[in-house]
């Protein structure tokens, strides 16, 4: 099969179309013929050389694809609900950059109704992410108010929505004041320039000084401490990615006074257990919000899968308001 490599540690132009083994399928597992394959941050991470995969996981990149089910186990299968020839999309570890890919039965799921296959692998890195951050870690209520750092990232576009969903308030920063009109179009309520606009003081006049409930923040460093500042009491920090540095100064005593809890998690490592559990959860509570409409995949870019290098640099640049999405149409 083709596939895409990562030939060395490095920028974009590292990766290269290869030719892999069709990849076997293992007990509890079913292999997709890929047809469209999710590009998110942690595979320009490990390209660069700086997020290897798990022990045991494919080398090739890619954690989220859409296709149709060839092979699997059919008791395993039949008890998933699925059958050969249904289309999913599927979380994977690894191994997401191909024609065909293996995917843990219990991390599929079938693609919401009127959705394109190219829609459908937009989805599940993200939105598995934020349901297991926003919702499991920040625990994320009706009626609340939450703050989205980076609301034009993939994960941003999909946090915004989900947590307008569920009857929250949303705020979000952006770079650009055109990606902050993007923001409000997706269900924020006020989108704040971070180039031009100091989010704290911001985030305390849209609250009237008293804060948010929830902050989820990809960036970290220096951000932590205004982020704490701008909690209110019994308020969640989320902390899913470290852009800005791993080291951060914050004031310890208002996490006592008010009661802050700081959390952080990454998915790629976790047990198949936890994924399922993500997996169902979305099933029964996103899954009939995509089918309906109520909330739509956001997709800025679709690459042929031998320019994923292309799209990688798209995405070091900053400049996509949503997913970018590779195609094996014509590989």
């Amino acid at each position: 099969m083709k596939a895409i490599e990562i030939t060395r540690p490095g920028e974009p132009d590292v990766l290269r179309l290869g030719e892999r083994p069709v990849p076997l399928v293992g007990v509890g597992e079913l292999r997709i013929r890929v047809t469209a394959s999710g590009v998110n941050r942690p595979d320009v991470l490990q390209r660069s050389g700086l997020y290897p995969p798990p022990p045991g996981v494919s080398d090739i990149p890619g954690l989220e694809v859409a296709g149709v089910i060839e092979q699997g186990d059919a008791t395993e299968l039949s008890a998933a609900g699925f059958k050969l020839g249904d289309r999913v999309c599927a979380l994977v570890a690894g191994g997401g950059y191909a024609q065909w890919c293996v995917a843990p039965i219990a991390q599929c799921l079938p693609v919401p109704e009127g959705l394109s296959d190219v829609q459908a692998a937009s989805l599940p890195e993200t939105f598995f992410t934020v349901w297991s951050n926003l919702m499991d870690r920040g625990r994320l209520a009706a009626g609340e108010t939450v703050l989205v750092q980076g609301g034009t990232s993939g994960i941003g576009v999909t946090a915004i929505q989900l947590a307008k969903a569920v009857g929250a308030r949303v705020f979000a920063t952006a770079g650009s004041d055109d990606k902050c009109a993007a923001c409000l179009a997706l269900g924020a309520e006020a989108a704040i320039n971070y180039r031009t606009q100091d989010f704290q003081a911001e985030i305390a006049r849209l609250t009237q000084g008293q804060g948010v409930d929830v902050i989820l923040d990809m960036v970290a460093g220096d951000y932590v401490a205004r982020e704490v500042q701008s909690l209110r009491e019994d308020g969640r920090l989320v902390i899913i990615a470290v852009q800005g540095g791993t080291q951060s100064e914050f004031n310890a005593g208002l996490v006592l006074r008010r009661r802050l809890t700081i959390t952080g998690s990454t998915l790629r490592p976790r047990s198949v257990a936890f994924k399922a559990a993500i997996a169902q959860a979305c099933l029964n509570t996103v899954w009939p919000l995509l089918a309906s409409g109520r909330i739509k995949p956001v997709i800025h870019s679709v690459f042929a899968a031998a320019d994923a290098a292309r799209a990688h640099a798209l995405m070091e640049s900053n400049q996509h308001v949503g997913k970018i999405v590779l195609t094996w149409e014509n590989a």
